[in-house]
């Protein structure tokens, strides 16, 4: 009778695993490096990636179930070196920039942003509808490390020593030698201005110094997800994942939730 019984009790056991489902097919790990230092749009607390880009990327991340999806924030500069020499696979999120950075490709366009110039007071004063970039010559302007902004005309009286370029890292610190008079103008999107601006104003160091106003607008940029174009071998996923991203942004975007999100970021 026990031996009997063996036959039977194999049967049962073999329709009960051909009932079972099969197992889920085991999510890709990924890590997309983000900017640490561009409020509202891109920044970090306490390690922890937060602002515009950082909440739309993970909307559309959840909208990719195959791929389980890593934000990291790391300083511009770094993160762009990672992509350069393909040890990063993307970031976030950098404008169209395919002559300056051949080892790069990108998604569809995320957002919009509008490129501005902001100066101390004194020299707003005598920039009465200025031309860009001819009526800044002679001026100090800073910028974030890595940025590429300004135009082909900029970067010609840049090379020529018509005006000087500084570079430091981030908006905020950009904004501090703008008030503290160690640079005369900073160009950069304006709401990482205007929300840096009202942070250095909280601060007891920089109450008392002089305005800062808005001169002019000098372009309107697009920020996109960028790929390494470099050890194709490594990303096997890429042409997948690029795919996927650029289906589930335009969804969102058609439905509407992805100037929701954006709009409710900027709001913070």
């Amino acid at each position: 009778m026990r031996y009997a019984a063996l036959p039977v009790l194999l049967a049962a056991c073999l329709s009960l695993a051909l009932a079972s489902p099969p197992p889920a097919a085991a999510q890709q790990t990924v890590t997309v490096y983000v900017d640490d230092a561009y409020p509202p749009y891109s920044y970090a607390v306490n390690g922890v990636a937060l602002g515009v880009y950082p909440a739309l990327l993970s909307r559309i991340f959840a909208g990719m179930p195959a791929y389980k999806v890593d934000l990291q924030p790391v300083p511009w500069k770094r993160g762009l070196r990672l992509l350069e020499q393909g040890e990063g696979f993307a970031l976030a999120p950098p404008y169209y920039r395919p002559g300056e950075r051949p080892w790069m490709d990108y998604s569809a366009p995320i957002m919009v942003e509008s490129v501005v110039i902001f100066c101390n007071e004194a020299v707003a004063a005598r920039l009465a509808e200025p031309r860009w970039p001819d009526d800044y010559y002679g001026l100090r302007i800073g910028v974030n490390s890595g940025f590429i902004l300004g135009g082909p005309a900029f970067e010609n009286a840049r090379r020529l020593g018509k005006l000087t370029v500084e570079e430091a890292r981030g908006t905020d610190e950009n904004l501090k030698k703008l008030l503290l008079g160690r640079i005369d103008c900073y160009m950069n999107d304006r709401y990482a201005i205007q929300h840096a601006l009202l942070r250095a104003r909280s601060e007891d160091a920089y109450q008392r110094t002089a305005r800062v106003i808005e001169t002019g607008v000098l372009s309107q940029e697009y920020g996109y997800l960028g790929f390494t174009r470099q050890h194709h071998e490594r990303w096997t996923y890429r042409t997948d994942f690029i795919r996927q991203f650029n289906h589930v942004l335009d969804e969102l975007r058609r439905s509407g939730e992805l100037a929701q999100i954006a709009e409710r970021e900027l709001r913070r």
